[in-house]
């Protein structure tokens, strides 16, 4: 009987299509395996979703055979392809642009078989997939033959001194600087003075560097207790796919009637208490019992560190994945991963669509981080998710913070995770750094001049450098100043696109000095008085253009510079401590390596203090580190959502926890004008429960997370009034559908977004809210219903299901 296959293809659709199964190819179409299938005259790669027996409900002069198989073996493995389709329908989101996640890119000789079948005659949108492989890169290096005098001259002569000065070099590399380079070389070559062949691209950066084996620490008792727990989890789990391991034959049955052992864990351990150790011997046991293990970090800056760390103890046999790898890389590491060569993967939030063979364990690390919530296209939660995908693949999942969220304390609560404490910090001479809060309504500017370089904080930079040790100045705000801002009017210069005020980033020049260490820069300084050359940038549409020489409202030329960033932060510390060695760590400087570079300088000691925002914050061990300063705590606390005393917290505990790691006893300096607020005072004390306890409480006063599910409808347009009719349409029919008009859900707005206006569009939102996430999925089911077949097609409506960014 024929069959016929469901497909997901790459559009905006939350449906599969049925194709019918040619009979050359009824033994090969599996699910998981990409196809080429024709969709609207034109040939799509879709991914096949089940195989099924033709239905007699199905008209067979409405369905298209399928054009050609792509994968011999399905690209997603069972386990993955389910998961996939659980995310989609939890997320509302179409299941081809989820599928698209997990997808490796095409290799060209996939490619070449297709065409030499003739199936890419007409148009093909292979769906944004890139192809790999099939590429070589040309090397030229010097042999030892000495060339007659005088033989040799222009770029032949150059090259080859080049080569003998540098050793090896890609041909590539050495075209960019001679334009003949080629030429030359195959001069080079017919007199055997340079070899040239062609191999493999290199791997990943993480692996040029040879990593010695380490010797695995002995543990305290905390984390002797983490471990042993993780491990009687993973001994309880199911055999592995690929065949019984000796550890598990070996495994005695549970007595009839015991409790099952928890599978999920929440490792709440200060900073510096060991977390990576316990991953290490947790991961250890899962390779023991033959099962492969996935580990998340927040940020591709924490992979690197991480990444040594596993390599010391496992060796190469892990695949790396993050956004800075090359198409090339990318792929090498999905197929080794893919057919089992390795079985450990570690990567940032898109790590988590690794088809990672036999899966057993995956660990969050710094589970609380906001970064784990992907803000565009599927709107997915990467530690969310993790659990889920734990839980459907019969794996153990451990999520690991210092300061948990309130989320995964919930759950905890609730009895979904078994909570492991780690209380004390791993290295026995290291202890919590000693906390002091900083008044700034009392105390006034140091030495520097600037408010918010107080005179507390200015000797205790001058103590840090005086005893040869480091510090770390926090400040989560980028460029020069954040503001420009009329002396005579007082009107903001903000983005023409976007409802924010344009940030001024000064720029590294030759000719421009910070400030002199005498000499006080004012808080807002006068335009003429900056350097030329700055720019005004905007932070969320990019923006960048020339700083005006006027007020666009009313034409004064009394511009001044309001307020403080790291930019401008670093230079008036380099003017105030001129002996001392000062960097900067924000996304302006943290370009490809850059981020690595610098830390790698601070921990060789080559940098005295580091300036920067919460890319200093998150998991670096930096043992000399002594004294760490919050230039401004207050600045994330006033921001219009509910997390914000959260983050702000969850921060300031962070960048505290760089403090004192090891032998050295550390010290803390908090400025703030609001030093009674919870999440400061909390955080001076270290008490990380007793924040929790209270936010919860606070939380569930109000009717947010975790007491209740959220669920944010995004509405933006070009023209203000269709993106408020259209909100306004979604408001009403979430009011009047069966869960809204029982008032099960809540509908708050509609209403405009804090930031109105973003990239030129509209902003809009409705915001439903409700204690179980039964009527809240029905309303929003309903809501999907009008957004596909009734709605402005000229408004834009997204679906944010448990959103996390509220502005």
């Amino acid at each position: 009987m024929p069959l016929l296959a469901d497909v997901a293809v790459p559009v905006p659709l939350s449906q599969a299509f049925t194709y019918e199964v040619p009979a050359a190819l009824a033994g090969e179409v599996r699910p998981g395996a990409r196809v080429l299938c024709e969709f609207h005259r034109r040939k799509l790669l879709g991914v096949v979703l089940a195989v099924s027996e033709r239905s007699a409900a199905i008209d067979p002069s409405k369905i298209k055979p399928l054009a050609a198989l792509v994968d011999a073996r399905p690209a997603l493995p069972a386990e993955l392809l389910a998961f996939l389709q659980e995310l989609a329908a939890y997320y509302f989101a179409p299941i081809g642009e989820v599928l698209r996640l997990a997808l490796p890119a095409i290799e060209r000789e996939q490619v070449r078989a297709l065409k030499a079948q003739g199936e890419l005659d007409g148009v093909l949108d292979l769906g944004r997939a890139k192809q790999v492989g099939g590429r070589k890169v040309a090397y030229a290096s010097a042999t030892d033959v000495v060339e007659e005098p005088g033989t040799l001259r222009g770029q032949a002569a150059a090259v080859l001194a080049l080569l003998r000065a540098n050793g090896e070099q890609p041909v590539a590399r050495i075209e960019e600087r001679f334009g003949n380079a080629r030429s030359a070389l195959k001069k080079l070559a017919e007199r055997n003075l340079v070899t040239l062949d062609e191999r493999e691209p290199p791997r990943d950066p993480f692996f040029r560097r040879a990593e010695e084996r380490d010797v695995p620490p002995e543990l305290n008792a905390a984390q002797a207790e983490a471990a042993a727990r993780i491990d009687a989890a993973l001994a309880a789990l199911a055999p592995s796919g690929g065949g019984e391991h000796p550890a598990i034959a070996q495994q005695e049955p549970r007595p009839a009637g015991q409790e099952p052992r928890p599978s999920a864990f929440l490792l709440f351990g200060v900073t510096g208490s060991g977390k990576t150790e316990v991953y290490l011997r947790a991961i250890k046991s899962c390779l023991d019992r033959g099962r492969g293990a996935l580990v998340m970090v927040p940020e591709i800056a924490l992979t690197p560190q991480l990444v040594a760390r596993f390599r010391a103890r496992f060796g190469d046999e892990l695949a790396v994945l993050h956004s800075g790898l090359s198409d090339a890389d990318r792929h090498a590491m999905w197929a080794s991963l893919h057919g089992g060569k390795v079985r450990v993967a570690i990567g940032a939030r898109s790590a988590l669509f690794a088809p990672v063979p036999d899966l057993g364990l995956i660990l969050v690390d710094e589970e609380h981080d906001g970064s784990f919530k992907q803000e565009e296209g599927v709107r997915y939660h990467a530690r969310d998710m993790a659990l889920l995908r734990a839980h459907r693949a019969g794996a153990v999942c451990v999520l690991g913070s210092a300061t948990p969220s309130i989320e995964s304390v919930a759950l905890v609560r609730r009895g979904k995770l078994a909570e492991l404490r780690l209380p004390d910090r791993a290295h026995r001479e290291a202890s919590l750094p000693e906390v002091s809060l900083v008044d700034l309504r009392r105390f006034r500017a140091g030495p520097s001049g600037d408010p918010l370089i107080s005179l507390p904080l200015h000797r205790a930079l001058e103590k840090t450098l005086a005893a040869k040790e480091q510090a770390i100045l926090f400040l989560n705000r980028r460029g020069f100043a954040p503001s420009v801002v009329c002396g005579s009017c007082g009107t903001l210069t903000t983005c023409d696109a976007c409802s924010v005020a344009l940030t001024y980033h000064r720029g590294r020049r030759r000719d421009a000095r910070p400030p002199s260490p005498g000499g006080a820069p004012a808080p807002a300084a006068p335009l003429d008085e900056r350097p030329e050359g700055g720019r005004l940038r905007c932070h969320y549409c990019d923006y960048a253009g020339p700083l005006p020489d006027r007020c666009g409202a009313c034409g004064a030329r009394n511009l001044l510079l309001e307020g403080l960033g790291t930019e401008r932060l670093e230079a008036t510390i380099a003017g105030s401590f001129p002996e001392a060695r000062v960097a900067r760590l924000d996304r302006d400087v943290a370009g490809k390596d850059r981020s690595q570079a610098i830390l790698a300088k601070m921990r060789e000691g080559k940098i005295d203090i580091l300036v920067g925002t919460q890319m200093v914050t998150k998991g670096h061990d930096l043992p000399n580190v002594t004294l760490v300063g919050v230039v401004n705590a207050d600045a994330a606390l006033g921001l219009p959502d509910f997390r914000a005393a959260e983050r702000g917290f969850q921060l300031l505990v962070q960048v505290a926890g760089r403090a004192g790691r090891r032998d050295r006893p550390g010290r803390v300096l908090i400025q703030t004008r609001n030093p009674e607020h919870p999440a400061i005072a909390f955080a001076a004390a270290h008490d990380v429960p007793g924040f929790l306890e209270r936010e919860i409480r606070d939380r569930e006063e109000v009717g947010y997370p975790p007491a209740t599910r959220l669920a944010l409808l995004r509405i933006d347009a070009v023209d203000e009034s269709v993106g408020r009719g259209a909100a306004a349409k979604l408001a009403a029919h979430a009011r009047t559908c069966p869960e809204g008009a029982s008032r099960r859900v809540e509908v708050l707005g509609p209403s405009a977004a804090p930031i109105a206006r973003l990239r030129g569009r509209y902003r809009f939102r409705v915001l439903l809210r409700a204690r179980d996430r039964g009527p809240l999925r029905g309303a929003l089911a309903a809501l999907a219903g009008l957004i596909r077949d009734g709605l402005d097609r000229n408004a834009r409506v997204i679906i944010d299901v448990d959103p996390v960014a509220m502005l």
